[in-house]
C-alpha cells in the first residue's frame, strides 16, 4: 500500500530502541512539522476547497499527535529539546520543482508529505512490533494507522486536482529518488527519518 522502495534497515530498530528518548523528541519535532506543513498548503491553497476541507482536520491529528509525544516524553522525565535538522525531509524538498507550473508545485509539495507519512508509518509499525516497552508498542500502533490513512490522503488531494496519470508517474519518481535517500543515510541515526 505505500508503495516504499526500500525497507528501513534492521539496524534502525536496534539504534532507535536503546534511544527512545532521542526518537521521541525528533518525533515530536515531526508531528509538529506536519502540522506546520498542512496549515501551509491550506493558506498557499486557500482557494482549493478540497484541499482546505481535506487538510483542516489534519493539523488537529497532528498537533494532538505532538501532544501526544510530549505526554510520552513527560511521563519518562524528559523535555522536549532543541529541534534537530531533518536532512531526510530537507532531500525530499530538494525533489519540489523549482521555478514549475502552480500545479507542478503542489503536486510535489503534496508527494513530499505523503512520502514523510509513508516512512513514518513504516517505522511506527516496526517499533509497535520491536520495541519492548508495552505502552509504546501501543502508542506506535495506534500511530502507524493514522500515518497510512495521511499518505492516502496526501494522494488523494493530488488526484483531485491533477491528472491521475500524472500522479501516478510523478509519485514513482518519488518513490525511487525516495529509496536513494533512505540509502544514503546511516542506519545509526537517532532519528524518526
Amino acid at each position: 500500500m505505500l508503495g516504499l522502495k526500500l525497507p528501513t534497515d534492521p539496524r534502525w530498530v536496534d539504534i532507535a530502541t536503546k534511544n527512545i528518548v532521542d526518537i521521541l523528541v525528533d518525533h515530536a519535532y515531526c508531528e509538529q512539522k506536519a502540522a506546520s506543513s498542512c496549515i501551509s498548503l491550506i493558506v498557499l491553497h486557500s482557494d482549493k476547497k478540497y484541499l482546505v476541507d481535506t487538510l483542516t482536520p489534519i493539523v488537529s491529528e497532528e498537533w494532538s499527535h505532538f501532544r501526544m509525544v510530549l505526554k510520552e516524553l513527560n511521563t519518562r522525565g524528559y523535555s522536549l529539546g532543541p529541534q534537530r535538522k531533518d536532512e531526510y525531509v530537507i532531500a525530499l524538498q530538494a525533489l519540489i520543482t523549482k521555478g514549475g507550473s502552480p500545479e507542478q508545485r503542489l503536486l510535489d509539495s503534496l508527494l513530499v508529505n505523503a512520502l514523510i507519512e509513508a516512512r513514518s508509518c513504516e517505522r511506527f509499525r516496526i517499533l509497535s512490533e520491536e520495541i519492548e516497552d508495552s505502552d509504546l508498542k501501543l502508542f506506535y500502533h495506534e500511530l502507524m494507522k493514522s500515518e497510512a490513512g495521511h499518505y492516502m490522503t496526501f494522494i488523494d488531494i493530488a488526484k483531485n486536482y491533477i491528472d491521475e496519470t500524472k500522479v501516478k508517474y510523478r509519485l514513482d519518481e518519488f518513490l525511487a529518488a525516495e529509496a536513494l535517500i533512505i540509502e544514503s543515510m546511516r542506519p545509526e541515526r537517532k532519528r524518526m527519518h
